[in-house]
């Protein structure tokens, strides 16, 4: 399920139970947008996964709390606990790799 986040306050909701992954991106960001299929993709790939799309500009204390300094951002979430991160563009098989590894 891809999410986009509504407000800060529903961000520890929405990783709190199951396995998230968490694209801290920006709209005039690049790579950001050529990341949005391959999200897509990888619901496809893996139906038990969310994933939740966190706009920088918009929830930069977010992005400060995670330390994020580029543009996608790729964090893991599994029970609330963060287990993986990883900057750049990822396509699908890469994705699926990085959240069942």
């Amino acid at each position: 399920m891809l999410l986009h986040l509504g407000n800060a306050e529903q961000f520890n909701e929405l990783i709190a139970k199951g396995r998230v992954l968490v694209d801290f991106f920006a709209t005039w960001c690049g790579p950001c947008r050529q990341l949005t299929p391959e999200l897509e993709d990888l619901e496809n790939l893996d139906k038990d996964l969310t994933i939740v799309k966190v706009d920088v500009d918009q929830f930069n204390s977010l992005a400060a709390q995670f330390n994020i300094r580029a543009v996608p951002t790729l964090l893991y979430f599994n029970d609330g606990k963060l287990v993986n991160t990883v900057s750049g563009f990822l396509n699908a098989n890469s994705l699926f790799r990085f959240v069942n590894q």
